[in-house]
């Protein structure tokens, strides 16, 4: 720090002190050749942009292809699903067809009978 001229008070001597700390202030405030080096350049920014973007469209793609895998395995256990709706639909036919004279059969399977007439 530049210290303060220390004589008699004059005009001249607070003109002095004021650019003398005005100065140290800006030297204080201006980045030194190390403070420059280590700023990204327009080109470093560019590149880094770049870098970014692809990154970018590399997850975009990697989600729009597990969407698609999620899609196909949607559809996948919707259809299978559908199948054994199915043959569970067709077992219950043929169950309360065996069981049809004999509705108490229908406790084997935790159900009970259903009316007195014997029907399902």
């Amino acid at each position: 720090m530049i210290a303060p001229i220390m004589s008699s008070h004059s005009p001249n001597d607070d003109l002095l002190n004021f650019i003398a700390s005005t100065v140290e202030t800006m030297r204080d405030q201006m980045a030194t050749k190390d403070d420059i080096a280590g700023m990204a350049t327009k080109s470093d920014i560019a590149r880094l942009e770049s870098k970014l973007e692809v990154e970018a469209t590399a997850i975009r793609g990697d989600i729009e292809q597990t969407h698609l895998r999620l899609d196909s395995i949607e559809r996948a256990l919707s259809a299978r699903l559908s199948h054994i709706e199915t043959e569970m639909s067709r077992l219950r036919s043929v169950v309360y067809l065996l069981v049809k004279d004999q509705p108490e059969m229908l406790r084997l399977l935790g159900q009970s009978p259903l009316g007195n007439e014997g029907r399902l």
